[in-house]
Parts: C-alpha cells; sequence; structure tokens
C-alpha cells in the first residue's frame, strides 16, 4: 500500500502551464525508446509518457501516492524525449511543475538528506576541501594573458569544477588568451541555479537566478561579449531562464537577454579561428552530455570542432543515452546511475580509446569513477 497525499498545492500559472503541455502529448510512445529509466526498468510509469500521466492525474485529482514521487525521483532529467517528441512536449517543464508539486510531501529524514547535500555542493568554504580530496586534475601549465584584448568574456566557474578539475578553467582561459579574448571569471559561489532548481529548491534557485540576471546585465550593458559556460548543464540552466518567468514579468525581457549572451565554450570556438591550436591526443572518445546535445541542442558540434585537427569521429552505440550522472541523481538514485554509467563506458571503450572525453564537469567525474582510462574536459586536449 502507498499512501495516498492529499490536497496538492500547485498555482494556478504552473497549473495552466502543466496542462498546455499535458495536452500537446499525442500519447505515440516514441520517448519510450529513448528514455534511460524506461530501458532498464520496463515500467511505464518510469517513462516520460507514465509520468506525465502521474502528473495529469495529480493535477485532476488533487492527490498522488509516494509511489508516484519514487517515479519523479527516478527521471533522470536528460531531456532525451524532448528531442525524440514529434509534438514538442516541453517534458523537462512539465516534470519540473510535477516534482514542486510532489517535493512538499517528501519525507523528513529524505528532505533533510536532500538538503544537505544540495547546500554542501553550493557552498565553496564547505566543498572546498572535499573537492580537493577528489580532484581529479591539476593545472599542467603557466597562465597565458592575451597580447592584446580584442574583446572580454565572463567565464562562469562553475560550483564545483575549480575544486575537484581546476585545470578546465585554467585550460579555457589560456585558449581564449590566445585568441587575444581577456577573460573574467565568475566567483565559485555564483551559482547558476540549476542544483535548487532540479531539487525543487525553486524560491532559492529564483533568488539565484535573479541576482544573476541583474549583475550579468549590468555587464553586458558594459561591453561583456559573452558569458562562457564550460560545464553543459550550467549552460542549458542559464538558456533556459526566460522559461522561469512570466512574459509579464520584468526579468523575463532581462533573462532573454541574458539567454541569448550564453554561449557554450564549444559553441564560442566554433566561431573562432583556431588553426594556432593544437590538439594533445587524438586518439579520444567523445562522450555527448545530455545537457549539450538535448538541453542544448548542439549535439555534434564538440567533435566538428576535434576534426579540423585530425580527430576522426568515432561511432558510439546509444550516444543519446544519459551516462548517469545528471546532476546529483548519481549520489540518490546509485544504482540506476552506476548501471547507466557501465552501459556507456563500455560503449566508449569499444573504439579502444587512450582517452575519453567530454563537456561536462558532472558526466567527466561520473564516468572517471567507473573508467580505466583517463576522462578529460574535451578543452584540455588542445594545446597552447
Amino acid at each position: 500500500m502507498h499512501a495516498e497525499i492529499k490536497n496538492i498545492n500547485v498555482s494556478d500559472a504552473s497549473r495552466d502551464k502543466a496542462t498546455q503541455i499535458i495536452e500537446s502529448c499525442v500519447h505515440c510512445g516514441f520517448c519510450l525508446a529513448t528514455c534511460p529509466t524506461y530501458q532498464l526498468l520496463g515500467d511505464e510509469l518510469d517513462s516520460p509518457r507514465g509520468r506525465i500521466y502521474l502528473i495529469k492525474s495529480a493535477l485532476e485529482q488533487n492527490q498522488f501516492s509516494l509511489k508516484s514521487l519514487r517515479h519523479m525521483d527516478r527521471c533522470l532529467t536528460c531531456r532525451s524525449c524532448e528531442t525524440t517528441c514529434p509534438s514538442g512536449v516541453e517534458y523537462g517543464q512539465l516534470l519540473e511543475i510535477g516534482r514542486d508539486i510532489m517535493e512538499p510531501k517528501r519525507g523528513k529524514l529524505q528532505s533533510l538528506y536532500r538538503y544537505i547535500v544540495r547546500k554542501t555542493l553550493l557552498s565553496p568554504t564547505v566543498f572546498r576541501p572535499i573537492g580537493y580530496f577528489y580532484r581529479h586534475s591539476k593545472i599542467t601549465s603557466k597562465s597565458a594573458k592575451p597580447e592584446k584584448a580584442n574583446s572580454t568574456v565572463l567565464l562562469m566557474s562553475g560550483c564545483v569544477q575549480p575544486s575537484l578539475a581546476p585545470n578546465i578553467n585554467h585550460t579555457i582561459k589560456n585558449v581564449l588568451s590566445k585568441l587575444n579574448i581577456e577573460v573574467l571569471e565568475s566567483s565559485q559561489s555564483q551559482c547558476c541555479g540549476a542544483l535548487d532548481q532540479h531539487l525543487s529548491a525553486t524560491d532559492d534557485a529564483l533568488k539565484k537566478v535573479k541576482r544573476n540576471i541583474d549583475h550579468w546585465t549590468q555587464q553586458l550593458e558594459s561591453g561583456l561579449e559573452s558569458i562562457i559556460s564550460s560545464a553543459s548543464g550550467c549552460g542549458v540552466m542559464i538558456k533556459d531562464y526566460p522559461k522561469l518567468f512570466k512574459s509579464s514579468d520584468p526579468y523575463f525581457q532581462k533573462a532573454l537577454f541574458v539567454s541569448s549572451k550564453t554561449k557554450d565554450i564549444a559553441e564560442f570556438l566554433s566561431t573562432r579561428d583556431l588553426s594556432g591550436l593544437n590538439l594533445s591526443e587524438l586518439n579520444v572518445t567523445y562522450h555527448e552530455p545530455c545537457t549539450m546535445q538535448h538541453g542544448q541542442e548542439l549535439g555534434g558540434l564538440v567533435e566538428s570542432i576535434l576534426s579540423q585537427f585530425g580527430y576522426i569521429k568515432k561511432t558510439v552505440k546509444d550516444s543519446h543515452i544519459c551516462c548517469g550522472s545528471a546532476g546529483a541523481y548519481s549520489i540518490f538514485e546509485t544504482k540506476i546511475s552506476n548501471q547507466l554509467r557501465d552501459n556507456k563506458i563500455e560503449n566508449l571503450n569499444a573504439s579502444k580509446p587512450n582517452m575519453i572525453v567530454t563537456s561536462n564537469i558532472g558526466c567527466l567525474m561520473h564516468l572517471q569513477k567507473g573508467s580505466s582510462i583517463p576522462v578529460k574536459h574535451w578543452v584540455e586536449l588542445l594545446d597552447v
């Protein structure tokens, strides 16, 4: 038996948006073929179509079961279903609404655990020594400076990346300096809000988002060219800022402006002359993060850049399937996460590479736990 939770709390705006998204679903089932949890578990309620049904039922009946909450928790938010969906169902947005509805009814111990994990990851003071203990890479070269800066960009440092893998941001700054671009780096405490948002701490997320929008709008209006993200999970969150506001909200237009100026490092470099750079390793296999191919719709971009240096694209089985990292998912859903990781590593290693490269710190750390060969951010291959 699973206890029924009654009297759900949902705003009219969220209900209207959820209804709009639910009505756009034609129940074709195409999403089942690309959903990682459905592929592993075989339960329709662990598929996008099944979770849409659970959210619809909760809204119509004003109640849901704790079993429904488990099905919602098992979603990776990879958004592979959005890439597959012929009707353009905004499943990611609907899932956020569904989780917000159900989150207040979560058990106290589980809520406390999620709170502690969230605050630990988002506090530089607390996480820095933890990150140092689990450090993946060290800075391997001297800092470079642009000979003559032609433009200025803001590099999002990330919440955990500076502690876990400082060489990523260091390499990016050197590469951009080689291209005569001045780099300002955000503080480690300047979070994009993604972790709060995905763990249904929406008020905390919105505070961060508004603070970022105000700060970055001022910088952009003062001549900043772009906001650069090297973690695709952060990039997709910032690009999705407009979805967090009604069109009548004063922050909506500012969010659109910030979103339009935000680029993944691959997106930014794809328009630059990289002829002065080289790759330190060619025999690599690239893992495309979900936030890159499904969230930002930039699939294939990194490999097109690497191909300029002689890299030959490797065909990876089920390349559209999540590696299991998915933000904090690997902490809360360890069994599923590790199973997805092991499947991914097997597919990535099929071509016998010397190294695996990716575009997101979460994927990098997760894959490295199960990989016998090095896993790096693809920009670390660039030799300046």
